[in-house]
């Protein structure tokens, strides 16, 4: 291992935890109300936490910095492609009307 392994181990933990935050409250957010978009900014962060743990794994056990680097910069580059579509996407709010009557 090199200098940098605990820093690369740091850097990861802490993006798994404030990631991992993000994009658990994005999936509540989206069960609560339904949208689309959340659902994409959940998925996004998902994306971008998932490549960072698959990095950390593939630089620490298998020992491959270069693949590393390879498989978290192709899922961060995917999670902020979904993230920029969650801007765009459609959202629709369902809103529900009761009208009481009186007798």
């Amino acid at each position: 291992m090199d200098e940098y392994t605990l820093l690369i181990a740091g850097a990861n933990t802490a993006t798994l935890l404030t990631g991992g935050a993000v994009a658990a409250l994005a999936y509540r957010a989206f069960r609560r109300t339904g949208s689309a978009a959340l659902r994409a900014v959940a998925l996004g962060f998902s994306f971008i936490v998932a490549g960072s743990v698959g990095g950390a794994i593939a630089h620490l056990v298998g020992g491959n910095v270069a693949l590393g680097v390879t498989i978290q910069s192709a899922f961060t580059a995917g999670g902020f492609a979904i993230l920029l579509y969650s801007l765009y996407a459609e959202t629709s709010v369902t809103r529900t009307v009761t009208i009481h009557q009186s007798d």
